[in-house]
């Protein structure tokens, strides 16, 4: 179930990081970037790269998020306990 999940967070992350590296550099020239003031001193594909997977991380916190709060109730009251061992706090 742990695999399923990070599929759906990955994955769907991966496509919108394809798409806003196309959406961004189809604007943006790479050469013209500047940090701080000072040109960039990567090249265009290490820019390219590090883009990538700093808009990855973006939609993987926003569809990591979105799983977490798509979570039923039933899921998150759920004791983890077995039937015999469960305090009479824990929920059924």
């Amino acid at each position: 179930m742990l695999s399923q999940r990070l599929m759906w967070i990955v994955w769907p992350a991966f496509l919108v990081a394809g798409v806003l590296e196309m959406l961004v550099f189809a604007v943006v020239d790479p050469s013209d970037l500047t940090w701080l003031g000072h040109p960039l001193s990567l090249s265009r594909q290490g820019v390219y790269t590090l883009s990538f997977f700093a808009f990855w991380l973006c939609a993987m916190v926003s569809s990591g998020l979105t799983t977490v709060l798509a979570r039923s109730p039933v899921d998150v009251n759920q004791c983890p306990l077995p039937l015999a061992g469960r305090p009479e706090a824990c929920p059924k």
